[in-house]
């Protein structure tokens, strides 16, 4: 079963072609396989405006679309006529960048009368290590920092869901983002303050971290952002910029708080659930100090850690094709019949959760 995936949500976008043992085949479904993925990313469109303008995101995404899936369809070596479902994030995201794909996988499968799944994004991102060299197997605990989420999930299945812990205010993402905005870093500020934290002397600044020895499984990163804005006025009180050494500091200090929680709250949740596995997903979860904090901590606790390829942290048009494909194969219903243009800006995940 070939499975065509578009993803248009923010500032990326994706096309890519995933294939899966069909729910009838005789012999016992393998792991997914991807054909062919394409991917443009709109990074240095938006960095003059220092953040993602929504109407320029739509508009890159029209045109996009058609070279990204011809571009897809050569590396394959597949034809149109070849898909058999097509795939598309509904939401959430920017609602104009979600019509685009949307619109386009709706008129394509119409012409080609294919049925459609639409996918919530953030469950791309939750199966998308599924796509690495080193899958996971289910049952595992998922903490999946992507953009405005943070959360610790118990994973039981395709769509078997059951929510560990959540941030109360400003997910990781968000505040990686905002501190690298005060630190006067460019767009995309994230992948920006990690690298300048490499730079950046080991507890050299201190700074709190939020919710760190609290009995849930719950994350705050809101204060730690406002203790950075406070400890920069700490270090400057003219108001003069900070030196390129400060910075680096402050930005490791950073880093380290939040890795310390996520690390910490991940072990939490695993000891609570009694599994062993946890899997990574999300665009911090390519954070090299994060990683190498969760690795250490696997081997002292002797656990296993899962992550997409790094290619596959950010949004990607395979993530989308593979949950789609997923989806099918878990239950062949969710498929419908093309013509219905709707998208959900606004989509808890907690409407996909289906405890075991």
């Amino acid at each position: 079963m070939l499975v065509l995936g578009f993803e248009s949500s923010c500032d990326e976008t994706g096309v890519a072609l995933v294939e899966v043992a069909s729910p009838d085949a005789p012999s016992a479904p393998g792991s997914p396989r991807l054909l062919a993925h394409t991917l443009h990313s709109q990074i240095a469109l938006h960095r003059a405006y220092g953040g993602v303008v929504p109407e320029l995101a739509s508009r890159d995404h029209i045109r996009r679309v058609v070279p990204l899936l011809r571009e897809a369809l050569g590396r394959s070596g597949r034809t149109l006529a070849d898909v058999d479902a097509i795939a598309y994030t509904q939401g959430p995201g920017l609602a104009g960048a979600l019509l685009v794909g949307c619109a386009f996988a709706e008129a394509l499968a119409t012409a080609l009368d294919r049925p459609v799944v639409p996918v919530h994004h953030l469950e791309g991102h939750l199966l998308s290590p599924l796509l690495s060299a080193d899958p996971p197997t289910f049952p595992f605990v998922a903490l999946l920092v992507s953009g405005g989420h943070t959360q610790l999930m118990r994973v039981d299945g395709v769509g078997r869901y059951t929510l560990l812990g959540e941030t109360l205010d400003d997910a990781a993402g968000e505040a990686f983002d905002k501190t690298a905005k005060l630190l006067g870093l460019p767009y995309p500020g994230g992948p920006a303050l990690a690298k300048l934290a490499e730079g950046g002397r080991a507890d050299a600044i201190k700074l709190p971290r939020p919710m760190l020895h609290s009995d849930d499984l719950n994350f705050s990163f809101a204060g730690l952002k406002t203790a950075v804005l406070t400890r920069v006025r700490d270090l400057c009180p003219a108001g003069e910029a900070l030196n390129e050494a400060v910075r680096a500091d402050v930005a490791r200090a950073f880093q380290d708080a939040i890795v310390e929680v996520l690390v910490k709250k991940s072990l939490k949740a695993l000891k609570q659930s009694g599994l062993q596995r946890l899997v990574v997903a999300g665009g911090v979860g390519a954070n090299r100090h994060l990683r190498a904090m969760l690795d250490a901590a696997a081997r002292r606790h002797r656990l296993r850690v899962h992550y997409p390829e790094l290619e596959f942290c950010t949004d990607n048009g395979a993530m989308i094709a593979l949950a789609g494909a997923l989806r099918l194969v878990a239950d062949a219903s969710v498929a419908r019949a093309p013509g219905t243009f709707a998208v959900r800006p606004r989509w808890p995940l907690a409407e996909l959760m289906t405890p075991a």
